[in-house]
This record gives C-alpha cells, structure tokens and sequence, in this order.
C-alpha cells in the first residue's frame, strides 16, 4: 500500500490530503471539525474530540443526525480496537400486528411508529466513561454554544434543509409534526445559506445530557418529557423502554484483505457487507483501477454481499447465520465463483454452519477513533420532543413485516443497521479510522475507499475524491457524473443498467485519518462532495 504517499492523481481535484503530529479532526461540517480541536488543544483526547464533535454535528448538520440519533464507535486505544454500538431497541410493546392494526402493510417512515430507542447520548456518555480524559459538561460546551447563539449555514446543508423542508410542508400536516417546524424553520421556511439559525431547546438539552452524563434522557427528566410526547400521539416508546437502554461494548469483526485487517462493528450493523465484498475481490488481481473488469467484479462482489445481508442480517443473536460463517473463506470463494463476464442479478446464498454524519479523530498519543452517528432519512422520523430540540429518528423503518424474516419487527430488538464505522490496520498497528456515510451506499464505499488506498495507492483525499458507483437493485447501477464515461460504455456492454447521477451527494460523505507508522504523522482526508474539513494540529 502507498497511502502516504501522494502521487499525481486526476482526482485530487478539490484539495490535497491534510498533514499533522499532535491530532486532527476529519468531518462533514467546519464547526463541528474545530469543536474537536479545541477540545484536544484543551487536553482532551480523541475519545473527547470525537465526542465533542459529534455533539456540534447534532446542531451545526440537524439534516443528517440529531440528539435522537443511534451511534456506532470503533476505538483504538492502547494498543486494542474497541467497538461500541449505540444503536437503541425496538419499543417493547410494539409487534407487526399492531403496526397493521394502524393500517400499514409496512412500516412508516415518518411518526412514532418507525422511532426505536436513540442511543447517541448514551454511546457519548459511555464513550466518555471509559476512555475520555475531560468531563462531559467541557466536551459538549461548543455544541452548546452553538445551539445557544447560532451559526451560519453553510451551502450543502441549506440546500437539504430547503429539501427537507419542503417534503415535510407537503407531506407531514398532523400536529404531532408542528414541533418540527417550529424547531427547524421558526420563520416559516428552511434557513437559508449564511442566516444564523440558534436552537436554544437544543442547548438546554445538551447541557442537561451534560450534566447528568445522559442519566436524564433515559432515566430522568427528559426521559419523562419522550415518553409523555410519545404517549399523547399514540406513540409506542415508553419511559421503561428508555429506562432499559444501554450502549454495548461488542467485538469488532474483520477481514483480511491483502495484509490489511479491515474492521467493522459486527450485526446488527451491516459492515459486514463491505468485509464479504472484500473477502469475495481478494481472490481476483487488480492490476488497474480504471478498468472495466475492476469495476465489474467491484459492483457484482457488493451485489452478492447485500443479497446475502438482506436475508441473513439483524440483531445478532436473531441471525441463522454467524459473522464467522458468512465471512468464511469457504462461503466467499463460493460466492467468487458466481462472478462472471456478464452482470448478474443477485440472490442469496446459504452459507455454512450488514441520512448520517461520520467522523474521524486522532491525537499525537496514538488513540483514533471511527465515529458514526444518523436519524436516517434526513431530518429522520419528523418528530421533535416539543421544547427540547430532540428530533427523533426513524430506524425502525428497517424491520421487516414478515414474520418469517430474520429482520422481522419485535418489540425489545435491533433492526438491521445502515450506520458503519470503519477501521482499517496491520499487523498489530493501527492504519486508522475511515468511513463514507450516506444509507446502504455505506459499505460499497467502504470498499471503493479500502481498494483505492489498499490496491491503487491512493492518498486519502485522492481515495475520497476518487468518482464513485452505487449498486441501486438489480442490474441498475449508478455512476457520478464525473466517473469515466467510456467505463460507464463497457459496464453497460456487460449487462449493468448504468445511470448518469448528477447530485453527488447520492454517493455518500466520507473522512480518512491514516497514520504513517514510521513517523506518527497523521493524514487525513475530507468529503469534497459537501462542506467537509479536516482540522489539523
């Protein structure tokens, strides 16, 4: 791998990788990036700057995540990766019966129906319990500033808070909506691009979260005030549901690829499809990126590995089907085979007895963190606690109503989860933290990222900027505007139903943080795609 290196690439376009020794700080958002940095240069750590800049990301990018949000963590600390899921349960009382009763013949996007429990407060709080260095009433102070007095928006997230908005004028019209509004566009519109927007019911929360290291949002005041929101619109979270959340220290799963071990939190989280994708391309050589066999087999390994995690893939202790068994070298030399010269629509295989806000942060001690936080769909499920800033999400959306399913709706369960933080080492040194958000185009750009720096030498903004593919359904692919189009030509000889996509931000947001094993010194890399920064020290 030449990752540190940084060769002449055409898609280094917008910027060049980010050098720095004592820490950095890569996310989607300029505040939140320098909220990070500010808690280092104060004596935090990358644990606490990660923190603090989830936190700010809550207010300074509300059309990707929010207070209400689940969270995934890979941490490298000492010597060891840790994994940390954050994501919350179904509430207990709800069942695929009931959800009919409502008339639903699936699971809504939008209300109290979709909301599971949120478990970002309570993955900041644990995250700061076992590994931060400052309290958490300093860690989320910037957060709370910038609730309290305001900031300007800057123009990817104006644009999709216009978005939003106008969906939600249109399609959201009952009360338990109006919360919403009030919250996120008190002047009867979206803000616009460079108006400062504030949120002080966001900032009390925070600081109250801050104060009671998150006991209040699941056990006290602000736990009360979810479950009497949810009670009086029918909603089925309920306060014992928020009083029986905790985040879980998990073991992270792996793949080898090529001498690296790529790592991912393990199910209910579906980064075990980018380490089947990866498991599957390892038994194939890729002497060049831009060539029409590299992308062929890319797109056909990511097709076999959703095919089989939409079957295979929930809460762990629900699946037919271990992790081990899944990334077995066996199954993926089985799956390998089916890999051919024609574009195939994929099925799942049985094998023997995987809207969001990523960031990375490091410091000059060695701890990195891989840090991801959603509501999904945006704003999430449109409904916001009144007075509290609170916008709840929406994952429930990702049960399904079969009963028969491995995924299917219970109450008290993990759905399958989008939201995938990535890491990537070797040997017994850590490479660092990476990740591209953005739904199911996840872990194919966990791939395409893996196998830009692993395979083509990309430095990490040449392996972000790099244009990128997303495998829609099907044979249906679709390819940035950006992306060779004499390529695009040849997939589409080989039977993939290629489509020209023009709004970049349909291929996901990401941030790399390597550091040079020799020197310490860190590198880093930021979205171009939106108003990303990396901050460095």
């Amino acid at each position: 791998m030449k990752a540190f290196a940084n060769p002449a690439y055409p898609y280094a376009v917008t910027r060049n990788a980010a050098y720095a020794k004592n820490g950095m700080v890569a996310t989607s958002q300029p505040l939140a990036s320098q909220a990070g940095m500010e808690i280092l240069k104060k004596g935090g750590n990358a644990i606490d700057a990660a923190i603090a800049t989830a936190a700010c990301l809550t207010v300074v990018e509300p059309t990707s995540n929010g207070i209400g949000s689940d969270a995934f963590a890979l941490v490298w600390t000492k010597g060891k990766l840790h994994g940390l899921n954050g994501s919350g349960r179904s509430p207990k009382s709800i069942s695929i019966d009931k959800v009919r009763e409502q008339g639903n013949e699936e699971i809504p996007t939008h209300g109290w129906t979709p909301v599971t429990v949120p478990g970002t407060p309570a993955a900041w709080a644990e995250l700061s319990r076992k590994f931060g260095r400052l309290p958490l009433t300093e860690v989320l102070e910037p957060a709370i500033t910038y609730a309290s007095e305001g900031f300007p928006l800057t123009p990817t997230l104006a644009k999709f808070w216009k978005k939003a908005y106008a969906n939600f004028k249109e399609n959201l019209t009952d009360d338990v909506f109006k919360p919403w509004f009030e919250t996120f566009a008190p002047n009867g519109r979206a803000p616009k691009i460079g108006e400062i927007w504030s949120s002080p019911g966001h900032a009390k929360t925070l600081k109250e979260i801050a104060e009671t290291n998150a006991e209040s949002f699941y056990r006290g005041e602000l736990a009360e005030k979810i479950a009497a929101f949810s009670k009086e619109n029918g909603g089925f979270l309920t306060a014992e549901d928020l009083a029986e959340h905790q985040a879980e220290w998990v073991e992270p799963i792996k793949a080898n690829y090529r001498g690296y071990d790529v790592w991912e939190i393990p199910p209910n989280g579906q980064g075990i499809v980018a380490l089947q994708a990866l498991n599957i391309l390892k038994g194939f050589d890729f002497p060049e990126k831009e060539s029409v066999e590299t992308y062929h087999k890319q797109i056909d390994a990511i097709k076999l590995a959703f095919a089989d995690a939409a079957m295979h893939v929930t809460e762990d202790k629900h699946m037919r089907y271990t992790a081990e068994q899944i990334l077995s070298e066996a199954y993926a030399e089985q799956r390998r085979s089916l890999i051919g010269e024609e574009a195939l629509v994929p099925e799942a295989g049985e094998p023997t007895s995987g809207g969001t806000v990523y960031l990375a942060a490091a410091d000059g001690e060695g701890n990195m963190v891989s840090f991801i936080q959603s509501n999904y769909m945006g704003f999430g499920s449109g409904v916001v606690v009144p007075g509290t800033g609170i916008a709840l999400q929406n994952r429930g959306h990702n049960f399904s109503m079969d009963p028969d399913h491995v995924n299917a709706l219970a109450g008290g369960k993990r759905t399958y989860h989008t939201i995938i933080p990535g890491f990537m080492t070797k040997g017994e040194t850590p490479v660092g933290p990476f990740g591209v958000m953005g739904g199911f185009m996840q872990p194919q750009g966990h791939v395409q990222v893996v196998m830009n720096t692993v395979d083509f030498g990309l430095n990490p903004q040449a392996a972000l900027d790099a244009p990128r593919w997303q495998w829609m359904k099907d044979k249906i692919v679709e390819v940035e505007n950006r992306f060779p189009h004499h390529l695009a030509q040849e997939l589409a000889d080989k039977g993939h139903q290629i489509k020209i996509q023009l709004e970049p931000n349909s291929f996901g947001r990401g941030q790399i943080i390597w550091r040079d094993p020799e020197t310490g010194v860190l590198i880093g890399g930021t979205e171009s795609r939106t108003d990303g920064t990396v901050a460095a020290w």
